[in-house]
């Protein structure tokens, strides 16, 4: 009995020492228990119960208002009359309404005075707090796209969301995948073998994404283990300002520094927890140009922060700047900003008091401008010193410059940017060759198509006269050729090393991020290209099977099996697409056309209409509509609907072939 006293007497003093030390070195970030894996999210709600005034308070916070369901409360919207976005380079309008409190975007186009197409389409949720941006998104089966109108509030307009601009309106089409969402919005359930499929969305940022999950915390608190925090650190949850220097950029710029995310092997956007490097998950990359200090991205406050004076000063007044110790002089995010109160409840007196903590003497400002021009904005440092400015990738939004200087180049325009310096890792100082290279290609095709100098500069970081390099990193090399339309060289490398890297893999084994399955598309696309149809498949299936939910990988096997004559595995996958995403045209025009190959011409005739329906451009759909016309002998539709396709697409040769085939009558 004695001997398990002492036990118990040496567990206690462990678990009191464990407690009510304070972390001295980064190795100690991985004292806090909510870190585990194993660790639970259990959702706002329970916070509530005990934090109930900061609950309530950070509701009104930017990260508390960034989304929730589409309702009258939630809108920043003007609908106080009836608002029209047109798109001239689709010939496109859009018309946001309520009815019965249901927000809903009416798509339309008007020829010669008549309706020609109209499309209504029901919004669920609206994405952003309302302080720049109300963006829209809409919910089918789970899967979630983005609706081509944003309402822009500071400037009170309706226009298209961002990257709909010039030419590139996807219309309905959008996808908000993982990447997406987990920034903007509390963790969902995400189905894997997608890419924008969830089972349950949170309606807002939660307590859990800057202090990581709760469970430990709340079942600790309930078992009646307290901590006294003016004193020591509770090890059961993460608290921000416990945290160091480092460690408390991290957490911030998992979100405020958006640019080209590089995820390590094996980790997704789920994996980083408040209290980790962020490196450990992923690395965020940012073009560097000449001369482009004062132009920046609307979500890079971070990096834009590390550059200021102040912040460096403090740095080199911290030595011990990277240890978990947190410093009181230390300038992070938080020394200006309370998380849980909204900037519009703080003011200005607030967070001129935090510039002048710093730069005063004698109890008054140390400031060096002339009274006379101080008096203009009313002795606002943040008016003079972060001067509010457009970005580079949202329009009619402003924001203030969050890189701290004396005299801060307001830029008014878009000026010209300078030669590309190349890309830089903002949290990481020595990224690895293969994830600069990942960068590059990613580059490439999310931001900079026209630049194919980017995937000269990711080769060049792969060693491509190392035999094992080839095997070892396998995906990437397919991605660089594959992106540089290098199809033989696709070719040759799954036929080297193809069926044991991945022809393994096909029983269901799906990802976050379907890399063995985008590997295998992009190999069913290169064999396609050269005109290789059994091999092509092959690789389709694999990806399909990878990814169920990925309706384009649905397609793409459903084409090739039709191509090669597999009419019955076509129809099964087809009919599938239609139910399981039925907002996807190419889906309805290829189950419309196996049907008609099976002799049901009422039903593929129902289908081409829904996918026009769906998509009045969608030339495919009108295509084999026409053909269908043409069949029946109503020439005069057929060419009609043909001469439509001609007059936007006035270089196509197929269908110029197809009316020279067709009688006037």
């Amino acid at each position: 009995m004695k001997s398990r006293l002492v036990i118990l007497a040496v567990s206690l003093f462990a678990l009191f020492s464990y407690y009510c030390s304070e972390p001295s070195n980064r190795a100690e970030a991985t004292s806090f228990l909510n870190l585990h894996d194993s660790v639970q999210y259990v959702g706002k709600d329970v916070c509530l119960q005990c934090h109930t005034d900061i609950h309530q308070s950070f509701q009104e916070t930017g990260m508390g208002k960034s989304f929730d369901l589409a309702t009258p409360q939630k809108s920043a919207g003007d609908f106080s009359k009836i608002h029209v976005v047109y798109d001239k380079d689709l010939d496109l309008s859009y018309r946001p309404y309520f009815k019965n409190d249901s927000l809903y975007v009416f798509e339309f186009r008007v020829t010669n005075g008549d309706t020609v197409h109209k499309r209504k389409q029901f919004i669920k949720y609206i994405v952003g707090s309302g302080q720049h941006t109300n963006s829209h998104l809409y919910e089918v089966n789970g899967y979630i796209f983005q609706a081509p109108i944003t309402f822009y509030t500071q400037k009170g307009i309706w226009d298209l969301p961002p990257g709909f601009e010039q030419g590139f309106n996807s219309r309905f089409n959008r996808q908000i995948g993982l990447e997406c969402m987990s920034c903007h919005n509390g963790y969902p359930k995400f189905v894997k073998g997608s890419e924008n499929k969830f089972l349950k969305v949170p309606n807002g940022i939660d307590c859990e994404r800057c202090h990581g999950p709760g469970s430990i915390h709340i079942r600790e608190k309930r078992e009646g283990i307290l901590v006294d925090t003016s004193k020591y650190i509770d090890y059961s949850i993460v608290n921000p300002g416990k945290l160091s220097v480092d460690l408390q950029f991290d957490l911030c710029q998992r979100c405020h520094l958006q640019g080209n995310a590089v995820l390590k092997p094996g980790k997704s956007f789920y994996d980083f927890k408040p209290g980790m490097k962020l490196s450990d998950v992923m690395e965020v990359y940012l073009p560097r140009y000449e001369n482009d200090e004062s132009q920046f991205i609307m979500a890079s406050h971070a990096d834009r922060l590390k550059q200021s004076a102040c912040f460096k000063v403090m740095a080199e007044k911290n030595a011990d700047v990277n240890s978990l110790r947190p410093y009181k002089n230390a300038l992070t995010c938080v020394t200006c900003h309370n998380p849980h109160v909204s900037v519009k409840k703080s003011g200005s007196t607030a967070f001129n008091a935090k510039c002048n903590s710093c730069h005063s003497g004698a109890g008054k400002s140390i400031c060096s401008e002339k009274e006379s021009i101080r008096a203009i904005s009313n002795n606002d440092c943040v008016s003079c010193h972060m001067p509010v400015s457009g970005s580079l990738d949202i329009p009619h939004v402003t924001v203030h410059d969050h890189y701290i200087r004396k005299r801060p180049v307001v830029v008014t325009s878009s000026p010209e940017r300078g030669k590309f310096k190349g890309l830089s890792a903002i949290n990481e100082k020595l990224p690895s060759k293969l994830s600069q290279a990942k960068a590059y290609i990613q580059q490439f095709e999310k931001f900079d198509p026209d630049k194919p100098f980017m995937l000269d500069s990711a080769a060049i970081r792969l060693n491509e006269n190392d035999e094992n390099a080839f095997k070892n990193n396998f995906h990437l090399f397919i991605h660089l050729y594959f992106a540089k339309k290098d199809y033989g060289k696709v070719a040759e490398l799954t036929k080297r090393y193809g069926e044991s890297i991945l022809l393994g893999k096909i029983l269901n084994k799906q990802s976050w991020d379907n890399q063995d399955a985008w590997t295998a598309y992009r190999i069913g696309e290169s064999f396609s290209s050269l005109n290789a149809p059994q091999q092509a498949i092959q690789f389709f299936k694999v990806a399909y099977r990878l990814a169920p939910f990925q309706y384009e990988f649905a397609n793409k096997y459903g084409s090739a099996a039709l191509f090669v004559n597999d009419l019955l595995e076509a129809e099964r996958v087809f009919k599938r697409l239609t139910e399981e995403i039925p907002v996807y045209a190419p889906g309805w025009t290829n189950y419309g056309y196996v049907r008609l190959l099976n002799g049901d011409e009422q039903t593929a005739e129902n289908c081409y209409r829904k996918a026009l329906d769906l998509n009045p451009d969608y030339t495919q759909a009108s295509v084999n509509l026409a053909g269908l016309y043409a069949y029946r002998g109503n020439n005069v539709e057929a060419r009609t609907l043909l001469n439509k396709i001609l007059k936007r697409e006035p270089n196509n040769l197929q269908i110029k072939d197809l009316l020279k085939k067709i009688p006037l009558r």
